[in-house]
């Protein structure tokens, strides 16, 4: 009798899915931080990066586990939403953050407007009658209406057993008005002890308008921002053209294309999907991709990517790939990950505040328990009013002020200097970077073909170089524009006949009887026109410095040599000899020929660079260097920069690039000049220098307030600190912390 061992089978292996969700409702980084921290707590989620900055939150789940629903639940039990329709996601995000913008707009508006009035009666009026209780309606609605946020805020990290600047906004203004409240309903309380019933309403309104106007400015240079991904799906077309069995032709969407279908692309159009040509000969834009400017000939058999534009022939190709998985689809999901993949970064002063407020806190009791305690008659009187005091004199105006005061001056002084910085991160972090990668095209050469030798041969005839002129404008090759404007100033109207353009070789027409050819090598050698010795060493010299040769010749002989190339510009070579002066690491990546590369890297003095790099391979290699430990900054122009620029950890676009890499990037340089790339690493190091002395000076300005608030000087000389000379002392910290971050207009980049 056998027996027959029957072995369980295993349980399958639950994939896991990434997905990107707008989060809404998110005002801080610490809430970043809370939603991140729930997310992962869900079963099911296998990891969470919440990004305060875009308002995303990129979730890896299994879907077998777990919903997007009940991610959206989650969420929303803390306060915060998740948008989870695919469809609308974009809409729906965009939408709120305007509802936001406008609110914060209103709120700031009319926060400012109460405040002015209080101030003015606070400081110039305030023995007129009622003064008190008119301060105190016009400051209510600014402290618990148009400054509910901060409570709401403060609420919310308290919950969560955490404090940030909304709690210290929150705490001081809401003690100031209670007690100023207090104050003004029952003076008596302070003149039955021969004390002044002193309010601070102008205080308390004044922190919640300068902060709520911070706040705004902030939100709307959020809003001026365009979406790149936006941008990024945008390069796709809506509809295809597709070739059926019978011959006819049908516009379709193209989320009906399948693999497998004969499609068809006319001069002008984008390629809606990834393919193989069948049929057909074109220049192809694929700048996109590869970064290069020169378009390339697309024949049979070639490589198509879905987002990059055909020429001018017809194509007739086989779609390889649609939907998510065509090139461009996937460029748009790697820079979504890449943007979403960031930790949020705490704002300095949201640590600080996040020992500050109970420390402060703390201060105050102990102080209204010591007073209690060791009081004598006037204990309470006493504990009351200096707790108070310490609540007054350590408001966070200084504190709060300390990093936006810099950063405003510094992203102002950016601009005086042709850099547009996008966010405050950036500007903190481009002092650490200690790697750099450039992209060639259009960051260290100018992004433009142009003819930069032509070498006549022979005897020349006065109108050899108008036929040149007048072939090359019949053309259609990409290279031949540079070459008629270089020849603009001969241009004459010379009638050719016989025009024929052969693709991947070049042009020819008969002038006058004569045949005259414009191309490459092969043309002339078909043709049988010799090219002696001293032209040929001159043409391989031209090669060797990374230049397209042209040749020209008619009456059966060589007429002129032209060399065309993406020049450098002036200011790349000593852009790149400040950086590595300020030992920083310089690469050059780039999707150009190994030899153009190195041609480029050897005049620019860059030992480290990559040839034939494609989008996913220059963020790839951004990830490597980031591996090692170092701070990578991109500098890039293209979309084919886009992945990578969202990837480092400072992102440089050049002004003259595309939409998509300056919305990516978040330092834009508004010149072409590459010398402006080592000016904004200076900017950072100065500005976050500048932010370290405003914060050691409103520590400073806090170590020595608040034990003097406190009455530690009391027993010595019987000095207490009036609640007035605390709140004036808190103004002049903010002031002297304004004064400072103004010296940065000063500074040399």
């Amino acid at each position: 009798m056998s027996t027959t061992t029957i072995t369980p089978p295993k349980k399958p292996v639950s994939a896991s899915t990434k997905e990107t969700f707008p989060v809404l409702e998110m005002t801080c980084a610490a809430c970043a931080v809370s939603v991140e921290s729930m997310l992962k707590a869900v079963p099911g989620v296998q990891s969470a990066a919440v990004n305060f900055a875009n308002q995303t939150a990129l979730v890896e789940y299994v879907p077998q586990q777990v919903t997007p629903a009940q991610l959206q639940a989650t969420v929303r039990s803390i306060g915060y939403d998740l948008v989870i329709d695919k469809d609308n996601s974009t809409a729906i995000q965009e939408q709120a953050q305007e509802q936001h913008y406008r609110a914060i707009r209103h709120r700031t508006a009319w926060s400012i407007a109460l405040s002015l009035p209080i101030v003015v009666i606070g400081m110039f009026f305030m023995n007129i009658p009622y003064a008190n209780w008119i301060m105190m309606v016009l400051a209510t609605p600014v402290v618990f209406y148009f400054g509910r946020t901060f409570f709401i805020n403060a609420f919310k990290q308290a919950r969560h057993r955490k404090a940030n600047m909304d709690t210290l906004v929150a705490l001081s203004t809401g003690i100031a008005w209670l007690f100023s409240a207090f104050n003004t309903v029952y003076p008596a309380f302070w003149h039955q002890r021969g004390l002044h019933a002193h309010v601070y309403f102008e205080a308390a309104a004044v922190v919640i308008a300068f902060i709520s106007l911070g706040k705004w400015l902030e939100e709307r240079a959020k809003s001026n921002t365009s979406s790149a991904i936006k941008k990024l799906i945008g390069l796709q077309p809506k509809t295809v053209w597709q070739i059926q069995p019978s011959g006819a032709l049908v516009e379709l969407p193209i989320a009906q294309v399948q693999v497998g279908d004969l499609l068809l692309v006319k001069p002008g159009e984008k390629i809606p999907v990834d393919g193989n040509v069948v049929s057909g000969e074109s220049y192809v834009e694929e700048s996109m991709i590869t970064g290069e400017p020169v378009p390339v000939l697309k024949q049979a058999g070639a490589a198509l990517f879905a987002g990059t534009i055909n020429q001018q022939g017809t194509l007739q190709f086989k779609a390889a790939k649609v939907g998510a998985d065509t090139l461009l689809a996937q460029i748009i999901r790697l820079v979504q990950e890449a943007q979403g993949s960031k930790a949020p970064v705490q704002n300095l002063v949201d640590k600080i505040a996040g020992i500050f407020v109970p420390v402060v806190i703390g201060i105050s009791m102990l102080t209204f328990i010591v007073w209690m305690i060791a009081g004598g008659d006037n204990a309470f009187t006493h504990a009351l009013l200096t707790s108070v005091t310490v609540l007054v004199i350590a408001c966070p105006c200084a504190l709060g002020l300390a990093t936006p005061t810099a950063i405003m001056v510094g992203v102002g002084k950016g601009a005086e200097n042709n850099l547009l910085i996008k966010d405050a991160e950036s500007l903190e972090r481009a002092h650490q970077v200690d790697a750099i990668i450039l992209d060639k095209t259009g960051t260290i050469t100018e992004g433009k073909p142009i003819v930069t030798d032509l070498k006549w041969q022979g005897t020349v005839r006065a109108d050899d170089a108008a036929i040149l002129h007048a072939l090359e404008q019949q053309s259609e090759h990409p290279l031949a524009l540079a070459v008629t404007q270089h020849l603009a100033s001969r241009a004459t109207t010379l009638h050719l006949h016989e025009v024929k353009s052969i693709t991947g070789k070049g042009i020819t027409a008969r002038y006058q009887g004569s045949l005259y050819l414009a191309g490459n090598k092969k043309l002339l050698e078909e043709a049988q026109i010799p090219i002696d010795t001293a032209a040929a060493d001159i043409a391989t010299h031209w090669q060797q410095q990374a230049k397209t040769v042209i040749y020209f010749a008619g009456n059966g002989q060589l007429l002129a040599i032209i060399a065309i190339a993406d020049k450098v510009k002036d200011s790349s070579n000593t852009a790149i000899e400040k950086l590595q002066r300020k030992g920083i690491d310089v690469y050059m990546l780039t999707g150009d020929n190994e030899h153009t590369a190195a041609a480029v890297a050897n005049q620019v003095g860059i030992t480290h660079f990559q040839a034939s790099m494609m989008p996913a391979g220059k963020a790839a290699f951004v990830q490597q260097l980031q591996a090692t430990g170092k701070t990578v900054a991109m500098v890039g122009d293209g979309i084919n920069d886009a992945q990578a620029l969202a990837q480092a950890d400072v992102s440089i676009a050049m002004g003259k690039g595309t939409d998509i890499a300056m919305d990516v990037a978040k330092i834009t340089l508004i010149t072409s000049d590459l010398n402006s790339v080592p000016q904004a690493l200076t900017l950072s190091l100065k500005t976050v220098a500048t932010i370290r002395q405003n914060l050691f000076w409103a520590f400073i300005y806090n170590i020595i307030g608040i034990p003097i608030a406190a009455g530690i000087l009391y027993p010595f000389n019987g000095f207490l600190l009036d609640p007035m000379i605390a709140g004036a002392a808190m103004a002049l910290s903010s002031v002297s912390v304004v004064a400072n971050s103004l010296r940065l207009k000063a500074a040399k980049l």
